[in-house]
């Protein structure tokens, strides 16, 4: 479920699939319109996926980034009140462990404290094709509250660059959490010339 508000205080976790490009165009959204108070836990393959496919320092941004080990993070506790949480990309293996509650990271952990004070999760799924066990740890984080989101790029807004058809999958999740943008065109019948 949405935030009736825009999110103040957010975790950005980044997991170890393919796909960082998708957390560097949030972050350059947030450090943009500093719009929240952003946190940033990679995990320890995250790190080095988006040294591989983004090449620069994260800590360029400003903020501050945790150690996937350091369970002294203010948002591993739930009394810390971050309000919502985005793992993007999320690798099919934080999702079965978020599924199942497996906290032995600080993203596991972190992700745990979104689910048990039911506050909003955003699993940016980066997995294709998907296992009948992905599908049940899909099932599974869903009913425990959690949103899936496939990293699924749409078309109909024409996206001319690599980053413009990235934000179609970005302006989704920021719209979910509720912060205004306008990284893409929105879907009208004007889009498809009106035709029905």
């Amino acid at each position: 479920m949405s935030p009736a508000r825009p999110v103040a205080r957010l975790v950005l976790g980044v997991s170890g699939a393919s796909g960082s490009i998708y957390a560097r165009r949030l972050l350059d959204f947030f450090a943009a319109t500093q719009a929240a108070e952003v946190a940033v836990v990679f995990s320890k393959t995250g790190r080095l996926v988006w040294n591989d496919e983004v090449g620069t320092d994260p800590a360029a941004y400003g903020f501050p980034i945790y150690s996937p080990g350091d369970l002294t993070a203010p948002f591993a506790s739930g009394s810390a009140l971050f309000d919502a949480m985005v793992v993007a990309p999320c690798s099919a293996n934080a999702m079965g462990r978020i599924a199942h509650g497996v906290s032995a990271d600080l993203l596991g952990r972190a992700a745990d404290v979104m689910l048990k004070e039911r506050r909003p999760l955003v699993l940016v799924l980066r997995e294709t094709p998907f296992s009948l066990v992905h599908c049940r740890n899909m099932v599974a984080v869903t009913e425990a509250g959690a949103t899936i989101m496939p990293a699924s790029p749409s078309f109909y807004s024409h996206p001319q660059t690599v980053d413009a058809l990235v934000d179609t999958v970005v302006a989704r999740i920021l719209d979910h959490l509720g912060f205004d943008n306008a990284l893409m065109a929105r879907w009208s019948g004007q889009l498809l010339g009106g035709r029905s």
